[in-house]
């Protein structure tokens, strides 16, 4: 993992747990799989698992042969295909992931703001900071409020799931798209699957939770952003690329829509971007994920499976190769 991550992820909490679990040199981190040298020649042959996170170098067949140790990678982050290969799985190495822990903070955020959206709290907050007088919130807002609202998740993923768990126990209704869902699975959390045109026309709020694919680039470009009805919200805590962002700038310049947008394409928009300053949009600067204290969950998760391995069991989060295709 990088030097950042290891400082960020490997905080005092987590450290001795796997100094505890592992026989590990908590002194040793490797950025680069490519430097020759004759003793890291020697540490990477007797390496049978490696800890991994954010940045992590790639684990190319150039790397895993220097590793004929290697049998399992534990990944303390969530998507593992920045560094692990079709060599990896050609190798038939075990791989597990923290995604489920990464999951949490992310689902968290989206609850948190499809709430505070059907509630137009951004934008009551507002226009009481310009009034600094009383104001007719009824008159503004008339549909203000999260009773009986329609809120379509675009995507069953992790997180997509764990949304629909947090939402059962508000008067909603749920719809999801996801090709590759199960519509019995969801209907058992609440949820009515649908095509995504249905969805995006009967959504009040819709909320992204896809993998960029592809095949989801642009996924909502400006004919499917069209389908949304008038005061609508889009909540995007995945991927910016799923979004056609001019299409989305001129619906949410025109007014018509809102958003809360903790991704975007580019990440890091142009300062001349209207998003910054629209009262009908919500920036962040990609905070949904783990971060602080939350870090503490991935490591913990990869800790866990770590020690698991060490007993002869199965990982409790493994990443399925078949899946990746059609996953983040």
């Amino acid at each position: 993992m990088s030097p950042g991550t290891r400082a960020a992820v490997l905080s005092g909490r987590v450290l001795p747990e796997l100094v505890r679990v592992a026989d590990v040199d908590p002194e040793l981190l490797l950025t680069d799989f490519a430097h020759p040298d004759p003793e890291l020649d020697r540490r990477l042959a007797e390496v049978e698992v490696l800890f991994t996170g954010w940045g992590c170098p790639l684990l190319d067949a150039a790397a895993l042969e220097r590793m004929p140790r290697l049998r399992a990678v534990v990944h303390a982050a969530g998507s593992v295909k920045h560094h692990v290969t079709d060599a990896c799985w050609e190798r038939r190495l075990l791989v597990s992931s923290a995604a489920a822990a990464n999951a949490v903070p992310v689902a968290e955020y989206t609850l948190a703001a499809i709430l505070f959206t059907n509630k137009r709290v951004l934008e009551s907050a507002h226009a009481y900071r310009a009034a600094r007088a009383p104001i007719d919130l009824l008159r503004r807002y008339p549909a203000v409020g999260n009773y009986r609202r329609t809120i379509g998740i675009v995507g069953a993923s992790l997180i997509g799931r764990r949304v629909l768990e947090l939402l059962r126990p508000f008067d909603l209704r749920v719809l999801v798209h996801d090709p590759y869902a199960d519509p019995v699975e969801l209907a058992a959390l609440g949820a009515e699957t649908c095509a995504l045109d249905t969805l995006l026309r009967r959504s009040d709020v819709v909320s992204l939770h896809a993998p960029a694919l592809p095949r989801t680039h642009h996924l909502l470009d400006a004919s499917r952003l069209a389908l949304m009805p008038d005061g609508a919200t889009l909540v995007n805590t995945a991927r910016g690329s799923l979004v056609d962002t001019a299409a989305l700038t001129e619906e949410l310049v025109a007014g018509r829509l809102h958003a809360v947008l903790d991704h975007t394409e580019p990440e890091v928009l142009p300062a001349s971007s209207p998003l910054f300053s629209l009262p009908n949009v919500l920036l962040t600067p990609h905070i949904a994920g783990s971060l602080g204290g939350e870090l503490d969950r991935l490591a913990a998760t990869a800790v866990e499976e770590l020690e698991r391995y060490a007993r002869g069991l199965g990982f409790r989060h493994p990443v399925d190769p078949t899946r990746l295709a059609y996953s983040a």
